[in-house]
């Protein structure tokens, strides 16, 4: 087992779980300084996405660091944005004024998408806290809100192993079952899916073509995953 992560549940063990939004708006200071490791993989889920998407939804879109790179590129896209922490999508409306965006605090398992209202849906570093189940029920919405020739792009941290996997979800309902958490609250707490499960759940959800465009150099965790809807 990677050290870092070992040493990452050991010193953490006895704290407290954190409800998902409070715990970002805690660190709306210093989250961008944070997330600022990313920047490379920001700017390659926005030159991916293809010239003819108007209208795009962004899942826990947050602060908004991946549509910095997007409206850099693309500054009259028609964006949503669906974050559960309200002090977030403040700042994302600050830096963006006069964009067109709609932006929304809601728990995006919740949130009605539509049905082929979008031409592409991104989730960048958001899903590695639920369950294959719990994604193959969002990526079936997904699904129904793109449409025809619509591309889902993922960009977010795996399990190196199902070992590690399976420890991570063991280890996050032992503190639920501590702190008296019910598995309908989200909590703050990784629980990421290997590669391969996790195209696995995109498939169940109803995606035929799902592809590994790749991993950026140096780094073996952070892949992106592009699914299309294809015609119909």
């Amino acid at each position: 087992m990677d050290q870092e992560l070992w040493q990452w549940l050991v010193e953490t063990k006895d704290e407290p779980l954190e409800g998902m939004a409070e715990f970002f708006d805690a660190r709306l200071a210093e989250y961008e300084t944070h997330m600022a490791r990313w920047r490379q993989h920001y700017q390659w889920m926005a030159e991916l996405l293809p010239a003819t998407v108007t209208d795009l939804l962004d899942l826990g879109c947050g602060s908004g660091l991946e549509l910095d790179a997007i409206f850099a590129i693309r500054p009259r896209l028609r964006v949503t944005g669906v974050d559960l922490s309200a002090q977030m999508l403040a700042k994302l409306r600050q830096k963006h004024v006069g964009k067109a965006l709609h932006l929304v605090c809601e728990d995006y398992f919740r949130y009605e998408m539509g049905e082929s209202c979008f031409d592409a849906v991104i989730a960048f570093e958001t899903l590695h806290h639920f369950s294959a189940i719990q994604k193959e029920t969002l990526f079936a919405k997904i699904f129904r809100c793109l449409r025809p020739n619509g591309i889902f792009l993922e960009c977010d941290y795996i399990a190196q192993s199902r070992e590690i996997e399976e420890l991570l979800f063991a280890e996050c309902a032992r503190r639920r079952r501590r702190d008296g958490i019910d598995e309908a609250v989200f909590v703050h707490f990784d629980t990421p899916l290997t590669l391969a499960h996790e195209m696995d759940a995109i498939r169940a959800g109803g995606f035929q073509t799902v592809e590994l465009v790749g991993f950026l150099p140096g780094d073996a965790h952070t892949p992106l995953i592009r699914a299309r809807k294809c015609g119909l």
